[in-house]
């Protein structure tokens, strides 16, 4: 058993209002590239926690812009060990209520073109993305969204989408046939890496709107879903800081923490050095043939 230490993927300023101790702006360097920024790491009492805004100081970083494998890589050079995801997202479900939470359970990856794995040519790996969201954050966080005061659905398929445009309504109504719950722009390739990264990942998700399917012809607008966002800001971080104090004192060992046992397929004599040595912050357990 081990300690908990939680990096959080969310907006610019998520961290600010809680009770951070100890809060140091850091910035981290990856060899993927630039992330959106420095981390804020410090505790909220025992438990250490790092923060990264995905999009950002400023939101200036459009979905398709944003370096997904350098932000997981750096959140991993700190030493995280889960990954809990906080964003925004539509609803493809009339029960699904602007205002509230959704612990997402799974996805289908609609993006185009951006980096969808740490490995590659010299260096192929193939791990397990069945259940891509870790049952045990996933539940702990949404009891957490609900102890600070949220409507929360445990379970809902996020259809994850390019943009940065929002969907037309025929395909909002494809998306719906297909069993899509809720829509958003950057739970993928970011859940992918964070299954090869070994990181137990966990998607709360903030309903700002519904998309532009229902019969009433309402179209989705930025300034709606931005000041959705900004009313719920503060049950986000409410939620946070009470997941701190509802992890158990020690962190059992997670499946996840092994994803790339048997993953790995490239036989050692034919792998590119050069990629071994750019991801061994990510996968140096598994080439190094170390147990968890």
């Amino acid at each position: 058993m081990a300690q908990w230490h939680i990096g959080v993927i969310g907006g610019s300023g998520l961290h600010e209002g809680l009770e951070l101790e100890d809060a140091q702006e850091i910035a981290v360097a990856s060899p993927f590239g630039e992330p959106s920024g420095p981390v804020t790491t410090g505790r909220i009492g025992a438990v250490r926690f790092t923060f990264l805004a995905r999009h950002g100081a400023g939101h200036r970083l459009p979905p398709g812009a944003i370096n997904y494998r350098a932000n997981v890589d750096v959140l991993k050079r700190c030493g995280v060990t889960d990954l809990l995801a906080i964003s925004a997202i539509g609803s493809l479900r009339e029960t699904y209520a602007p205002g509230q939470f959704v612990a997402v359970d799974q996805l289908i990856d609609r993006t185009q073109g951006r980096a969808g794995s740490f490995f590659g040519e010299g260096l192929v790996a193939h791990v397990s993305l069945a259940d891509p969201v870790c049952p045990r954050l996933s539940g702990l966080a949404a009891t957490a969204a609900r102890d600070a005061g949220a409507v929360v659905h445990a379970g809902g398929c996020y259809v994850a989408i390019e943009g940065p445009q929002f969907s037309t309504r025929a395909e909002s109504r494809m998306y719906q046939a297909w069993g899509g719950d809720v829509i958003g722009m950057t739970a993928m390739p970011e859940a992918r890496l964070a299954r090869e990264a070994e990181l137990p990942y966990a998607l709360l998700a903030m309903v700002t709107d519904y998309d532009c399917w229902r019969d009433d012809g309402t179209a989705v607008e930025a300034a709606q879903v931005f000041a959705v966002m900004k009313a719920n800001a503060a049950l986000a971080r409410e939620a946070v800081s009470r997941l701190a104090a509802l992890l158990p004192k020690k962190r059992k060992a997670s499946p996840i923490d092994t994803a790339l046992d048997g993953a790995i397929v490239t036989a050692p004599a034919a792998r590119d050095m050069q990629l071994v040595a750019r991801i061994q912050a990510v996968a140096g357990r598994a080439l190094s043939g170390k147990t968890a």
